[in-house]
């Protein structure tokens, strides 16, 4: 199980430094952002370039924070008797929700994404935008964000799996959205 507690920690430290590169690109999004409009109404000039590199970043933080935000345990969940039961039965929703539903899916994202991004880069695919970017960068986002899922939901079901035969603490701390 230390092997596995190790794998799981190497996990949680590549998620993180992807939860840190998605943290600077909200930064680098928001001043392109700004810095697009003041030379629009400024100079009036623009680019598609620069709209287009903003669409990228938005996809980059989304699909390279999901393993952080899981990592976090901030990720949306459907609380229908989570926030009613034992930590322990929190633990046994987790594993089989993961096992069900979180590695089919991101191993099966992962896997479709793969040639949706190799012909594009194979292909040298471009914007059809007039000064537009390539597109290959943005899709190998998808195959990196959901493998990178995949990769985070299996560091979170050795921890749901330690936490259950008393080898960690997992906190299954859970706060209730207010609505």
């Amino acid at each position: 199980m230390q092997a596995l507690l190790s794998l799981s920690s190497a996990i949680d430290a590549v998620s993180k430094k992807l939860g840190q590169i998605a943290d600077y690109l909200v930064l680098f999004c928001a001043l392109i952002s700004a810095g697009n409009a003041i030379v629009r109404y400024l100079f009036d000039y623009s680019s598609n370039g620069w709209l287009e590199i903003q669409w990228y970043m938005f996809a980059g933080m989304v699909l390279l924070g999901a393993s952080y935000t899981l990592k976090m345990n901030e990720h949306v969940r459907v609380d229908l008797v989570y926030g009613w039961v034992s930590d322990r039965i929190r633990l046994w929703i987790d594993i089989v929700g993961i096992i069900v539903f979180l590695l089919p899916v991101a191993a099966y994202f992962t896997y479709a994404c793969w040639p949706f991004f190799y012909s594009s880069f194979v292909e040298g695919e471009m914007s059809s935008n007039a000064s537009g970017l390539i597109r290959w960068p943005v899709k190998l986002l998808l195959v990196v964000g959901f493998g990178f899922l995949f990769l985070q939901g299996i560091s979170e079901l050795i921890k749901r799996v330690a936490g259950l035969i008393g080898v960690v603490k997992i906190d299954t701390h859970y706060e209730k959205p207010l609505q």
